[in-house]
């Protein structure tokens, strides 16, 4: 014989847990030393290590510098704009003033994969 259970979800957990993707555009912000190339602006080190991990906790899916911007463009996987903000917030190039969160949108992708 079989038992049917039945679940109750809550709309609004349900909701908040399912991650999705966005783009989100971050700029250069007033800290920038246009004088120096990426890799020598100030906290270096601690900016990398910091995006490596939300790379490696699958966060981040895809970034980079956006050629001849001074923009860089990244995918990522979150439940919604107020968790990637808050996130970034943490990133010591943004506490520095060197980077600034431009734009965040819902993306929908429609070629291709992430996998």
């Amino acid at each position: 014989m079989w038992t049917l259970r039945l679940r109750t979800y809550d709309p609004v957990t349900v909701r908040q847990s399912v991650k999705g993707l966005f783009a989100v555009i971050r700029s250069r912000g007033p800290a920038w030393n246009d004088s120096l190339p990426l890799d020598d602006q100030v906290e270096w080190t601690a900016h990398a290590a910091f995006m490596n991990g939300l790379l490696e906790e699958g966060f981040i899916a895809l970034g980079g510098p956006l050629e001849g911007t001074p923009d860089v463009l990244l995918v990522v996987r979150a439940t919604d704009a107020a968790e990637i903000a808050e996130r970034l917030a943490a990133d010591p190039w943004t506490q520095n003033g060197l980077l600034i969160v431009k734009q965040i949108c819902p993306w929908w992708l429609r070629l291709g994969s992430l996998a």
